[in-house]
């Protein structure tokens, strides 16, 4: 889900990026007013849980593959706007440092993976909760939210992709980016997302959010215990399994580079041609790209990438939690 460089127009980038501004400028105020100094840095820990579910790809139909986000499960245990910032900066050091995702469709990828996936999937989560009133009626909840907003992030995806050939192509109706149209788009992204990677994502939801529920309810109840090391030593456990996500071959939907895409079959046909705004697009060159580092086996460096990922994600957040003042608000609960 990852949209990379020149699939999507520059006018098209804009557009998204400008769409995202009034939501992280409204979801900043909120974590300022509503997460207090020590609870900030579990963002970090929230932003290091979506970015390692992202390194767990899996197979999905058609053979391509795809992968958790953990939107709704950031939104359960932090609030939708915490879990929008925490899956946005996690998607910018991802760009940058690895090269998943783009840099120009930054916008577009928060759109989908931090605001859509994130607040769909949290409010189903909380009308679900709200009106049963039990575990069982959470979990519910947390399910259907996971799945319904993972699934609402890809429909996003597939709409912006396929707008591209209907708005920008050339005078022989080639397209200058990503070329294939809605009704290739919509079932290509929708299909497998409701299929594999919607459950995959409610594995997930479920699985982390009852063990933080377990062993350190402080992050979701005022007033309970509020252990980090049971959370930090999940964390250290998902990294040194993250190489589970090399066994899935093939490239996700829409992440094909431009030596692939004109050999990409679609109802049997190859695509023939490579883009001339993707050819010729921006290239950003990142310093451990898709997560490999030169000289070292694959299965390292994905660990190493896992590792720094991580560290770079924490810090973050706990340089953040530095800067704010003692005097912020208590914070509530986001369950």
């Amino acid at each position: 889900m990852h949209i990379p460089d020149n699939y999507l127009s520059p006018s098209t980038c804009v557009v998204m990026a400008a769409a995202m501004v009034p939501v992280w400028a409204v979801s900043v105020k909120k974590v300022k007013k509503e997460v207090t100094k020590s609870k900030m840095p579990l963002l970090g820990i929230g932003a290091a849980f979506s970015f390692l579910m992202m390194m767990f790809n899996v197979p999905l139909p058609g053979g391509t593959t795809g992968h958790a986000v953990g939107g709704t499960l950031l939104g359960a245990l932090l609030g939708p706007y915490a879990a929008c910032i925490a899956v946005s900066v996690a998607l910018l050091i991802q760009a940058l440092l690895f090269g998943d995702g783009g840099i120009l469709s930054f916008g577009a990828n928060c759109f989908n993976m931090a605001f859509v996936l994130p607040f769909v999937g949290y409010f189903i989560y909380k009308f679900i909760k709200d009106r049963t009133k039990s575990t069982t009626g959470e979990y519910i909840g947390l399910g259907v939210g996971a799945y319904f907003g993972i699934n609402a992030a890809a429909l996003c995806a597939a709409v912006e992709f396929g707008l591209q050939p209907l708005l920008f192509h050339n005078a022989a109706g080639q397209a200058l980016y990503s070329p294939y149209p809605l009704s290739v788009s919509i079932p290509a992204m929708t299909i497998p997302h409701l299929l594999v990677a919607g459950p995959v994502e409610v594995l997930f939801a479920i699985v982390i959010f009852a063990f933080v529920k377990k062993t350190s309810p402080g992050v979701l109840y005022e007033g309970k215990p509020k252990r980090t090391k049971p959370v930090i030593g999940l964390i250290a456990a998902l990294i040194c399994l993250t190489p589970i996500g090399l066994l899935a071959t093939g490239t996700a939907w829409g992440e094909w580079g431009t030596d692939e895409i004109s050999k990409v079959m679609s109802g049997g046909v190859s695509l023939g041609y490579t883009p001339s705004g993707m050819a010729n697009g921006f290239s950003w060159k990142a310093l451990m790209p898709d997560y490999t580092v030169a000289g070292m086996p694959e299965v390292v460096g994905y660990i190493l990438s896992a590792v720094v990922g991580v560290a770079l994600l924490v810090i973050t957040f706990k340089l953040i939690s530095n800067m704010k003042r003692n005097d912020c608000g208590e914070s509530g609960s986001a369950a």
